[in-house]
């Protein structure tokens, strides 16, 4: 009777102990707020497990528009932002909403359009592309959705003396980068894509790589702890573990080795 007291009594403990445990897993987690691309590449798929290892750290990952990924760090609503539009980082950091921006990585964007070319774009610069695009009303895709990439194009259309008429094939889908590749296959027209999404991109259809090489093309993506002043429920301690992993030696490796068919997406540059 004794024996089966304690048995019990032991059990007791140890399911106790492994709900405790349970919770304590559960409490090491973060949200990060983040771009479409970030995920649309599967960068993150392939990152986050590498953290989750050397961390112990569970990370759900929201993947907005950059425009809404901020808006929702601002709402305090995430821990960490991690985006690609530096002028609205700064803008997110010198408003309060963060101590500071660190830079983590890059790639470049590109314009994807069908083989024929018919606006005959291909080239390496990418406003000489676009006013040949609108010349010859050739459809466009745009993200409008306020999104780091939907912020460049915006930025390259300014650029040409098209900005007020961008023809008549110019459409703003609203949504992320993945679905707007998809329509642009689907109906044989332009899109700014960044190249790790576009890698990645399994229903190319007709589309190719046709402007690329530009410096104006340049996608710089920086990450930022939400301030704990603005919103005391932020998670500060765990978020400043992923911060520091990425732009650390082990997760700058990390972002290096992430390739699709041999070749690189993302470049790691938090060091300079």
């Amino acid at each position: 009777m004794k024996s089966t007291f304690r048995q019990l009594t032991l059990a007791a403990v140890l399911g106790t102990a492994g709900l405790l445990a349970s919770a304590g897993a559960f409490a090491q987690s973060i949200v990060v707020a983040s771009t479409t691309s970030t995920e649309q590449s599967g960068l993150f798929s392939f990152l986050l497990p590498e953290f989750k290892k050397a961390s112990g750290i569970d990370v759900k990952v929201v993947a907005l528009g950059t425009g809404q990924a901020i808006d929702m760090a601002r709402r305090g609503d995430a821990d960490v932002l991690f985006v690609h539009d530096k002028v609205a980082e700064e803008k997110f950091v010198a408003d309060g909403f963060s101590a500071k921006r660190q830079e983590v990585m890059y790639n470049d964007f590109v314009l994807i359009g069908p083989k024929a070319d018919a606006a005959k774009t291909k080239g390496d610069d990418i406003v000489a592309a676009l006013k040949k695009i609108a010349t010859a009303n050739a459809e466009f895709i745009s993200r409008g959705d306020k999104s780091g990439t939907h912020a460049a194009e915006l930025r390259f259309w300014k650029m040409t003396d098209t900005d007020a008429n961008k023809g008549t094939g110019y459409k703003e889908c609203g949504c992320g980068m993945g679905p707007a590749l998809n329509i642009a296959a689907s109906s044989g027209g332009y899109v700014l894509s960044d190249r790790g999404t576009w890698l990645n991109f399994k229903n190319r259809a007709d589309l190719a790589v046709l402007v690329e090489g530009d410096k104006r093309l340049f996608n710089q993506y920086g990450v930022m702890l939400v301030s704990a002043a603005r919103h005391p429920q932020v998670k500060t301690a765990e978020g400043q573990k992923f911060i520091d992993w990425v732009t650390g030696p082990a997760g700058q490796a990390a972002i290096a080795s992430y390739r699709i068919g041999g070749e690189q997406l993302f470049f790691p540059n938090a060091a300079k």
